[in-house]
């Protein structure tokens, strides 16, 4: 592997320098329970329509990664089929008439080994790349994300996937927490909720940059070369 030292990103509230040999992008949850008709993101009325923009950036984005054979991580939330890491909280809420563990067009709802589980074909991670499997909202609860970053020793990450305001966001404030440098490209990520995806962006490069930097992956390929 060949890296150059740093690469300049144009990103707000300002630039952002960028590691490759210490920097991972990490995809979260891009999987067809919550991108394809029929799995849990549709059984809560919402439109998947809005989360299927950001494939085509995200495939772009990770190629340059394979390619450069930088660190690729990849997450999924979802639950054990017996539901035994599932939190009552969690499966009371909502007045859906499909529920998590019901089954839905593409197997149980949210639920690991299920056809809706599985991460979207376009992004289907390579054999050598890290899938962390988890509960919650978060990467890093209850998983071994952090102890993967450390490790390979990781600094920086580079979080895509869905949904901005969720599990990105939530994935991005413990990565802050846990001391990492976060950027995020604006056309990676994406809501079902247009007005909740831009407030969440606007959070995370408030005062100056209180949570990280947001860019588009345009300006980071670029500064890659």
């Amino acid at each position: 592997m060949n890296f150059s030292p740093t690469a300049i990103v144009p990103a707000e509230p300002y630039e952002f320098t960028l590691t490759p040999s210490a920097c991972a992008l990490l995809i979260i949850d891009m999987q067809r329970d919550f991108l394809e008709p029929g799995g849990f993101g549709e059984a809560l009325g919402n439109d998947v329509s809005f989360l299927r923009r950001t494939i085509a950036p995200n495939e772009r984005l990770l190629a340059a990664w394979r390619q450069r054979g930088m660190t690729v991580m990849h997450t999924r939330e979802g639950h054990r089929p017996d539901l035994s890491d599932l939190p009552a909280a969690k499966l009371g809420r909502g007045r859906s008439s499909l529920r998590i563990g019901d089954v839905g067009p593409m197997g149980r709802l949210l639920v690991r080994g299920e056809p809706g589980h599985a991460i979207i074909s376009q992004l289907s991670p390579a054999f050598d790349e890290v899938v962390i499997d988890k509960p919650g909202k978060g990467a890093f609860w209850a998983t071994d994300l952090h102890d993967e970053l450390q490790r390979r020793q990781i600094r920086q990450l580079v979080i895509t996937g869905v949904t901005t305001e969720v599990c990105v966001h939530t994935t991005l404030r413990e990565a802050n927490d846990r001391g990492y440098e976060c950027l995020v490209p604006a056309d990676c990520v994406g809501s079902y909720f247009p007005e909740l995806h831009l407030a969440a962006l606007a959070m995370i490069k408030a005062q100056d940059g209180i949570f990280g930097w947001v860019s588009d992956s345009n300006k980071i390929l670029t500064a890659l070369g």
